[in-house]
């Protein structure tokens, strides 16, 4: 049971880089930090203060940027492998597994996976944004990435099941309006 619920938390984790890619990495340092969620220990630097001020100093710059027209299109063309990164490094910190393989490699494709899925949704949302709207309408966008991202990262520190299911639907949910986009 311990491993299905660690990795509910990092696929939940995962899946919030999809919107934010340093929010959810915060939400875990501070949940750590306060002994709700506990990383694994190669990834004790998770809870500590260093990480807080890093994480916390990151997430600011990351959610103003999405704020300024042009950079915000921009930032998604590097957000997509930094989210991968992200997840997978998420997932990995919770699960732990002796097989080194196995524990990396279900990070990359479990944690890695659903943050890129949810950070493609997220561009091509954008880049739909821009445009129909010549950009007017990404600082609505931006907002709604951000509260997604932090409700979908606490929901993953406290009901990590929940979050699984959500993240599930929602998965289907995109991967249904890819296809659809692409018979378009």
């Amino acid at each position: 049971m311990e491993l299905f619920l660690s990795l509910c938390l990092g696929i939940g984790l995962s899946a919030s880089c999809g919107f934010r890619i340093f929010l959810p990495m915060l939400v875990a340092n501070v949940a750590a930090m306060n002994g709700w969620i506990s990383p694994g220990e190669q990834f004790g630097w998770l809870s500590t203060w260093t990480a807080f001020f890093a994480l916390g100093t990151a997430t600011l710059l990351e959610i103003a940027a999405y704020y300024i027209p042009f950079i915000d299109n921009l930032l998604d063309t590097v957000a997509t492998p930094a989210a991968v990164v992200a997840g997978t490094l998420l997932t990995t910190s919770f699960i732990e597994i002796d097989n080194p393989m196995l524990h990396w490699g279900l990070g990359l494709i479990l944690g890695g996976g659903t943050a890129g899925l949810m950070q493609a949704g997220t561009g091509i949302l954008r880049l739909l944004s821009s445009k129909t709207t010549a950009g007017i309408g990404n600082p609505v966008v931006s907002t709604a990435e951000n509260v997604a991202s932090f409700g979908l990262s606490g929901l993953a520190v406290f009901l990590p099941v929940i979050a699984l299911v959500l993240v599930v639907l929602l998965a289907l949910w995109l991967l249904k309006r890819l296809l659809n986009l692409k018979k378009s």
